[in-house]
This record gives C-alpha cells, structure tokens and sequence, in this order.
C-alpha cells in the first residue's frame, strides 16, 4: 500500500529538495561525505554520501520548525 502525495504537494517537496541539493553547504557535505565514506571503503559512497546529506538538511528543517513551533 504507497502513499501519493497529490500533484502539486509533489512538486512543491520537488522544488524544495532541488534547492537544497544546489546549496552550497549541501554540496559541501555530501563531498566531505563521500570522502569519508569513499577512505571507509564504504559501497556505493556517493549516492550513500548523497542521501546522508540530504536526511541530515531536512532533518535539520524538521527540527527547526519544531522549535519555531514550540516557542509560540
């Protein structure tokens, strides 16, 4: 059984994870990732290194919206 978002939720989660992914800091730590995990012989380290660092930027969102919301 999936869960489908509707179309435009979609698009709207799309654009948001394109834009992180062209950061800079988010490039910036998914080579300083891949460098880790590439001296770890870890398997495939960049797409490993590639969804590390996109959980960690929207875990991070996460965490900061659940502050912003505690505080009120």
């Amino acid at each position: 059984m999936g869960f489908e978002l509707p179309e435009e939720e979609m698009k709207k989660w799309l654009n948001h994870i394109a834009l992180i992914c062209l950061s800079e800091e988010f490039q910036s730590l998914k080579k300083e990732l891949e460098s880790v995990y590439l001296r770890s012989d870890i398997d495939n380290a960049g797409l490993v290194a590639f969804q590390d660092a996109l959980y960690a930027f929207l875990a991070q969102e996460e965490d900061e919206q659940t502050c912003r919301s505690q505080a009120f």
